[in-house]
C-alpha cells in the first residue's frame, strides 16, 4: 500500500523543519510538502492528494478549510501552549504591545502566564479565515507600537502593511510527534483497509452461508448460516485448517491456488446442492485468502415462486374506477374530488390514510382517470419483504447477480410499469438504503438491475401510500428528507370510516348484498344502524366488511364494546350474576339452524353440516 504524507506547511521556516527531521522521507517521496497558498487553502488537500498523497498534515486554519475536501484522513499539526510562548519571547525583544491574532479553536490563557510572560498582550481570537484581515488592519495605523504574532495569514497581512510580525513556530517535538502518528495511521489503514474488503465481498455476494480462509488454509470467517448448513459450531472451524475440518470445501483451496473467481457454481455436499460465488481477496494486487459465500438451491428456488406467486396474482391492471366508491358523506365527496384533479396530472402524489381506508382503490382510480389508463398498474406492498427481496422485486437482476439469481435474469416491477403507474404501499416501512435508490429512480427516471452495468430508461407514474405521516419519520431521522420532498409534490388524505359517518349504512348495505345469497334478507333496523355508526371503526371499511360478513351468518353484530362511542350512562344493572355459556351456545345454535332453514336447505342437508343426527336436529328445533 502507498504510504505517502502530505504536509501544508505554513512557511518556508516549518518545512525547514520537516526536512531537518524526516529527510530520508522526503527524499524517497513518503513526504511531499507544499507551502501554504492564503488564495487557495481549500485546493491545497485536494492537489496533495491528486498527488498520491493517503494522508494530509497541516496546521489551523489549514486544517480547517481542507477538511471536506478529501477523502483521506486529515492529521492537525496543534499549535500548542509552548509553540506560543516561545513566540512571545521573541516578539517581546521589540519592545513593543503584543497582539496575538489566532483561531478560537487554539487553547491558549493568557491569565496563567501573563506573570511568567510579563509582558501586556491584546487577544485576538477569529472564527473564519475572513476574520484575519480585520483583526490585523485594525492596529495598522498603530504599527509603530504593536507587533503581531499569530499563523501564516495574519503574518504575511502584517508584512503587507508594513508591520512587525512574529510567525508562530511549531516545536521540533510537536512536528515529529504529528508525523509519527501520520505514519502510524497508514499502518493501521492498511489493515483497516483488508477488513474492509473482505466485508465489501460478503456484501457484493450473497448474504448467506459465508467463509473465508488465508493464505495458510486457516479459516477467518465462518458465519451463523453456515454453521446451520454445514452442522459444525464455529469453535470447531474458526482458526483451524479447511481440509481438516470441512474437507468438502476443498474447491476453494484449488480456487485459492489458482488465483481465478468463480460464480455461480452448483457444489454436491453429501445431501446438500448449494449454488456458491467464490472470490479471491486482494487488496493492492496482494492475495490475503479466499471468500465463499453460498446457498441451499432448493430453498432459494421455491421461495422465489412464492414471492412471485403473490406479487402477480392480482395482475397488472387497475380493476376500480372513482365511479366504484361509496362516497355519500361530504368529507369523503371533496376527498374524491381531490383524487380526481390529482390523478389526472402526471405528478408524483403519496396518499395517506390508515390500515383499510381503501388506499389501493383510490390509487387505481388515479390511473384510471390519467393518460395512462390503457397501461400497466403495478403494486407492491413494500412491508411484506424484507430489503434484499424487496430490492430485486422492484429493480429486477441480471443472470449470475447472486446466489439462485434466475436464468436469463428478472424484469422489476418498475420495468413492468414502464408507461402506466406503480403503486408503492407502505412505504414508510422501506429502509434507508432502498429509500436512496428510490430517490434516483424518481429524478432520474432510469433503474439498473442487480448485477447490470446498464441503466434502463422509465415511464413510470409513482404513486406512494403510507399509512403513518412521513414527517414524523423525516424528524425521527428514519425517513429521507429529501425523499420525502419528491415524493409529496402532490398529496391526498383518506379519512377514516369513522370521520364519514353518513358513508357507514350504505356501505354495508352494499356488502350485505354482494356477500348474501339473493334469497337472504339484507334489512337492517334502527338498532343495528345506531350500533354501527356510534362504532369507532379502527380497521376502517375492512373491518366493517369483516362485520357484513358475520352479520350475515349470525344475524347479529359483533363489534368491540370498547370501540363504541357511548351517548349516555352505561346501565351496568343487566351485567349482574354470572354468565350462562350454556345459554349463549343455544342461542347461537338456534340463529344458525334458522339461517340455513330460511337459505331453503332440508333438515337432512343442515343435519349433514352440523354433524348431528336428523333426530338431534328435530329436538333443536322444537325445544
Amino acid at each position: 500500500m502507498n504510504k505517502k504524507i502530505g504536509v501544508v506547511a505554513s512557511d518556508i521556516e516549518l518545512k525547514n523543519s520537516i526536512m531537518e527531521l524526516f529527510l530520508e522521507d522526503i527524499e524517497e517521496g513518503n513526504i511531499i510538502i507544499d507551502i501554504l497558498d492564503p488564495d487557495n487553502m481549500e485546493k491545497q488537500g485536494k492537489i496533495l492528494e491528486s498527488k498520491g498523497a493517503k494522508v494530509v498534515v497541516a496546521r489551523s486554519g489549514s486544517y480547517r478549510h481542507i477538511s471536506g475536501t478529501v477523502n483521506i484522513p486529515i492529521v492537525r499539526l496543534k499549535i500548542t501552549t509552548i509553540d506560543i510562548l516561545q513566540a512571545v519571547k521573541r516578539a517581546r525583544k521589540y519592545m513593543k504591545e503584543i497582539v496575538l491574532v489566532i483561531w478560537d479553536e487554539v487553547y491558549f490563557n493568557y491569565d496563567e502566564w501573563k506573570d511568567i510572560i510579563k509582558a501586556e498582550i491584546i487577544l485576538e481570537k477569529f472564527k473564519e479565515k475572513d476574520e484575519i484581515k480585520g483583526k490585523v488592519e485594525k492596529y495598522r495605523d498603530k504599527k509603530e507600537e504593536v507587533i503581531i504574532v499569530g499563523s501564516g495569514i495574519a503574518c504575511v497581512l502584517a508584512r503587507e502593511y508594513g508591520m512587525d510580525n512574529v510567525f508562530i513556530n511549531a516545536t521540533k517535538e510537536s512536528i515529529y510527534d504529528t508525523i509519527k502518528y501520520a505514519k502510524e495511521l497508514l499502518d493501521n489503514l492498511e489493515e483497516e483497509k483488508f477488513k474492509t474488503e473482505v466485508l465489501k465481498t460478503i456484501l457484493d455476494g450473497v448474504h448467506d452461508a459465508v467463509i473465508a480462509v488465508d493464505n495458510e488454509h486457516r479459516v477467518i470467517l465462518y458465519n451463523e448460516r453456515a454453521q446451520e448448513l454445514l452442522g459444525k459450531d464455529a469453535e470447531y472451524v474458526m482458526k483451524e485448517n479447511l481440509l481438516e475440518v470441512l474437507p468438502c470445501l476443498g474447491f476453494m483451496i484449488d480456487i485459492l491456488e489458482n488465483k481465478v473467481d468463480k460464480h455461480g457454481e452448483i457444489k454436491y455436499l453429501d445431501d446438500l446442492i448449494i449454488t456458491t460465488n467464490t472470490s479471491i481477496l486482494k487488496v493492492d494486487g496482494r492475495t490475503y485468502g479466499v471468500l465463499c459465500s453460498f446457498q441451499d438451491i432448493t430453498k432459494l428456488q421455491k421461495l422465489e415462486k412464492k414471492i412471485r406467486y403473490e406479487l402477480n396474482k392480482k395482475g397488472l391492471y387497475a380493476k376500480y374506477r372513482f365511479e366504484n366508491l361509496i362516497a355519500n358523506d361530504p368529507i369523503m365527496k371533496e376527498t374524491i374530488e381531490k383524487a380526481k384533479k390529482v390523478g389526472a396530472s402526471d405528478c408524483t402524489v403519496i396518499i395517506y390514510g390508515e390500515s383499510g381506508t381503501g388506499k389501493e382503490m383510490i390509487a387505481q382510480g388515479m390511473h384510471n382517470i390519467s393518460q395512462r389508463k390503457d397501461s400497466p398498474f403495478v403494486a407492491i406492498n413494500c412491508a411484506a419483504l424484507s430489503e434484499n427481496l424487496l430490492e430485486s422485486e422492484l429493480f429486477g437482476y441480471e443472470e449470475g447477480a447472486f446466489t439462485g439469481a434466475r436464468k436469463g435474469g428478472k424484469p422489476g416491477l418498475f420495468e413492468l410499469a414502464h408507461g402506466g403507474t406503480i403503486l408503492l404501499d407502505e412505504i414508510n416501512s422501506i429502509s434507508l438504503n432502498l429509500q436512496a435508490k428510490l430517490l434516483r429512480v424518481l429524478e432520474e427516471k432510469e433503474i439498473m438491475r442487480i448485477g447490470s452495468d446498464y441503466v434502463i430508461p422509465l415511464d413510470v407514474r409513482v404513486i406512494a401510500a403510507a399509512n403513518e405521516e412521513l414527517k414524523r419519520k423525516v424528524d425521527d431521522g428514519s425517513f429521507r428528507r429529501d425523499l420525502f420532498y419528491r415524493l409529496s409534490i402532490l398529496q391526498v388524505n383518506i379519512p377514516p370510516l369513522r370521520k364519514r359517518k353518513k358513508d357507514i349504512i350504505p356501505l354495508f348495505s352494499y356488502y350485505l348484498e354482494r356477500l348474501a345469497d339473493s334469497n337472504i334478507d339484507t334489512y337492517i333496523n334502527e338498532d343495528v344502524e345506531e350500533k354501527l355508526i356510534n362504532y369507532n371503526w379502527p380497521g376502517n371499511v375492512r373491518e366493517l366488511r369483516n362485520v357484513a360478513q358475520g352479520y350475515l351468518l349470525l344475524d347479529e353484530i359483533n363489534l368491540d364494546e370498547g370501540e363504541i362511542i357511548r351517548h349516555s350512562n352505561f346501565e351496568k344493572s343487566n351485567l349482574k350474576g354470572a354468565l350462562d355459556l350454556r345459554k349463549i351456545n343455544k342461542f347461537i345454535e338456534e340463529k344458525v339452524i334458522d339461517m340455513l332453514l330460511k337459505q331453503g336447505l332440508t333438515k337432512t342437508e343442515i343435519a349433514n353440516m352440523l354433524g348431528i343426527s336428523r333426530t338431534a336436529l328435530w329436538k333443536k328445533i322444537n325445544k
